[in-house]
This record gives C-alpha cells, sequence and structure tokens, in this order.
C-alpha cells in the first residue's frame, strides 16, 4: 500500500514538469513517469521515462502505489492546474507537495497539497498555504497571512504579514504589499507592482503604488486567450 512511498507520477510534460521531475528526485522520489491529457500527448518518452494518457493513467500507475503531482505553471490563471488536481484526485491518487530543503518554514505554517515552494522561500509562523500554491525562488510570506488555493508566486515576490490572497490569483517578479492587504480571487499582480490597498477580484493591477487597470480584467486569462 502507499504509506510512505516516494513512487511518484508527475501530470504534465512542459518544463515544469522537467524541474519537479529534478526537485523530487533529489529529495530522494522515485518518479516513474509523466502523464498528460491524451490530446495533448505529443510524445512517448520524457527524460528517459514514460508519458502516458491522463485518460487511463492508472492502468500504468495504480494509485494505490503511487503518488501523483500536478507540474503545471500558471496556464488559465491556474485553472488549468486545479482540473487536473482534480481529475487525479478523482482517479484516487493522494498528492504529493515539494517543500525545499532550502526553504525556512515557520511554525504553526500550514501547506497544502500539491504545492510546490522552492528554494529561499521564507514562510513566517502562523501563515496558511492552501491546496496547489506554486511559490517560485526567493518568495518571502509574512506571518499569519493566509494564501488560498490555486495560487502562483513567482521569483522574489513579497507578501507583508497578515494578508489574505485569495484563490487562483497570481503575483508577478519582484511584486509586493503592505501589511493586511487583501488580494481578491483571481487577481493578476503586475512585475513590480507595489499593492499597498486591497486589490479587488478579477481585476489586473501594475505599478507603483498599484493600481488597477481600466476596462481590463483576468477574464481573458481564465479562458487563455491571453497569455500572462
Amino acid at each position: 500500500m502507499l504509506g510512505q512511498s516516494k513512487d511518484l507520477v508527475i501530470i504534465g510534460e512542459g518544463e515544469t514538469a522537467a524541474l519537479a521531475w529534478d526537485y523530487f528526485s533529489r529529495l530522494g522520489f522515485r518518479v516513474a513517469g509523466f502523464s498528460v491529457e491524451q490530446t495533448h500527448l505529443k510524445k512517448q518518452t520524457l527524460l528517459g521515462l514514460p508519458v502516458v494518457p491522463l485518460e487511463d493513467m492508472e492502468d500504468t500507475f495504480k494509485p494505490e502505489f503511487y503518488r501523483a503531482f500536478v507540474a503545471v505553471s500558471y496556464t488559465q490563471l491556474n485553472y488549468l492546474r486545479s482540473r487536473l488536481v482534480a481529475s487525479a484526485k478523482g482517479k484516487g491518487y493522494r498528492l504529493a507537495t515539494y517543500i525545499s530543503p532550502k526553504a525556512c518554514i515557520g511554525s504553526e505554517v500550514e501547506i497544502g497539497e500539491n504545492c510546490f515552494i522552492l528554494e529561499n522561500t521564507a514562510i513566517q509562523r502562523g501563515t496558511k498555504v492552501g491546496a496547489n500554491v506554486t511559490i517560485w525562488i526567493g518568495s518571502s510570506i509574512g506571518h499569519r497571512t493566509t494564501i488560498e488555493n490555486n495560487c502562483f508566486f513567482a521569483t522574489n515576490v513579497a507578501v507583508s504579514g497578515f494578508c489574505r490572497v485569495g484563490a487562483n490569483s497570481f503575483l508577478g517578479v519582484n511584486s509586493c504589499t503592505s501589511d493586511g492587504v487583501k488580494i481578491g480571487r483571481d487577481c493578476i499582480i503586475g512585475a513590480g507592482a507595489v499593492v499597498i490597498k486591497d486589490a479587488r477580484e478579477g481585476k489586473v493591477y501594475a505599478g507603483n503604488p498599484a493600481k488597477a487597470l481600466p476596462k481590463k480584467t483576468t477574464e481573458p486569462y481564465i479562458l487563455g486567450d491571453d497569455p500572462i
């Protein structure tokens, strides 16, 4: 049975999947292969391992013996990744989380399933990180902050204490917040933006101080028509 097994199948076949293979392998996980949806299956192997259709991946990698990790970037404002997570869970897979040994994790921190926490990240005391959250290199999350499900933090994001980041939001490289800021769900915070006031749901913010871009919402990003 699964127990503490480190046998793993990665869902994805792009650069994020290759990075996940590298990081998990360094932690001693045994990556057995990759899986993608049949319509996107373009190769039979990746890094010398098999790539199988997601629709019947459980025939090759039985969920009784393998964990799964969905290694997809922020496509469709993280909705693609969240959909694939739901599919894997529906097949009975237990989802792995990667936390870099070079990350600094404070006390009383909660981190959900299918998270990807990379090196030099600092998460302070009392922070809650939901499921399916990616936090890239060098980011910092202040004390007592809540990060809701399916978010993506690019490199060197700084979120201060007592903040809340809504589900499926994207925070760009070098963006930051003041203490106590609330970012609504489905937000995009642009690279280098400085958020000093609450950010409204479904809006795109840029600048210092950050302001919502007029007549622009995140709906096209969710639909996949406007890449981040």
